[in-house]
């Protein structure tokens, strides 16, 4: 990344905020983060904007980009990503999916620069196939209530291959798979803070359906060292990025509990309409093509979560 300059669309978002301090940690000359705020946050960006080459404008991507000088990289990380998010933000969501991420790939052709468009799992919907490889094409209900956001990433995705066959665009396309760290919100309803939030604060762990769902969490360092390694290289087609190490809902709060030191009972609720029942990526392809695994084990990923939020609870409001 040394010399190089790269737009970070979503860049106040957790992950995105995590890629801009990844981007210039590895020597970026440039990197401008780009969000609206409509759920990330300026705070994520603060301690990035005293450094050298960094820049943050708040800007909606609906509504058009326009970037001065040279850029190398286009990333898109710029979407609501909890079922909270997306159930009350459902037009947002699927306008950023289709016009924002036109308007990315578009600028991306304009600088000739490479694209990377940050798709998910949910891709995959409530899948069939276990665990899911990038050939697998997934089972999503089109007009169910997660559809907004299921929908809105396949599109992204075929767009971006669209712009890749017509126009040229060098694109790269991730799956992201569920991933966790600090500078996750607290209230996002993502299970990783919500149980964090129950054990800290001593209370019942909300579990829905039986809890034998299944899922598969990536700490943050992790996916962002799988989001450079494959933007630096010639690998093409969606690229699987999460943590094979697949455990239950009851098994997690378990390990939550343990990590915190706190919380209660679980307690059942009903399971959301179209919840993945499994959710487990295989990561051959990253193995193979970029060299990525995941480094960081659970134990050690929920210490530096639970650390965080310890942290920001303990701030005065709006410090």
């Amino acid at each position: 990344m040394r010399g190089k300059r790269a737009v970070v669309l979503g860049g106040a978002g957790f992950v995105g905020s995590h890629l801009c301090e990844r981007l210039l940690d590895d020597g970026a000359e440039a990197v401008l983060a780009v969000d609206n705020l409509i759920t990330g946050n300026e705070e994520n960006v603060r301690t990035l904007k005293p450094r050298a080459g960094f820049r943050y404008v708040k800007q909606d991507i609906i509504d058009g980009l326009e970037v001065e000088g040279p850029v190398d990289f286009v990333f898109n990380m710029a979407s609501p990503a909890s079922p909270i998010d997306y159930a009350n933000l459902p037009l947002e969501t699927l306008r950023v999916g289709s016009i924002g991420t036109e308007n990315a790939l578009k600028l991306a052709e304009k600088k000739k620069a490479v694209f990377l468009m940050a798709s998910t799992s949910e891709v995959y919907g409530d899948p069939l196939v276990h665990p899911q490889k990038e050939d697998y094409w997934g089972n999503v209900n089109p007009i169910g209530p997660r559809s907004v956001y299921d929908e809105a990433k396949r599109y992204s995705e075929a767009i971006s291959a669209a712009y890749e066959r017509s126009r040229g665009v060098n694109v790269r396309i991730v799956r992201i798979f569920n991933t966790y760290g600090p500078r996750m919100r607290l209230n996002d309803g993502r299970v990783v803070p919500a149980f964090v939030g129950q054990a800290l604060k001593g209370e019942d762990f909300s579990v829905f359906g039986d809890g034998s769902q299944t899922r598969s969490f990536c700490y943050v360092k992790d996916l962002v060292d799988g989001l450079v390694r494959l933007v630096l290289s010639d690998v093409r087609g969606p690229v699987n990025i999460g943590n094979p190490r697949e455990m239950t809902i009851k098994q997690f709060a378990e390990a939550v509990r343990e990590a915190a030191g706190g919380g209660r009972q679980i307690v059942y609720q009903p399971l959301p309409k179209d919840d993945p029942k499994q959710r487990q990526p295989d990561i051959t392809r990253a193995r193979t093509l970029l060299g990525w695994e995941p480094k960081v084990s659970l134990e050690e990923g929920l210490r530096e979560t639970i650390a965080y939020f310890r942290e920001v609870a303990g701030r005065p409001p709006g410090a």
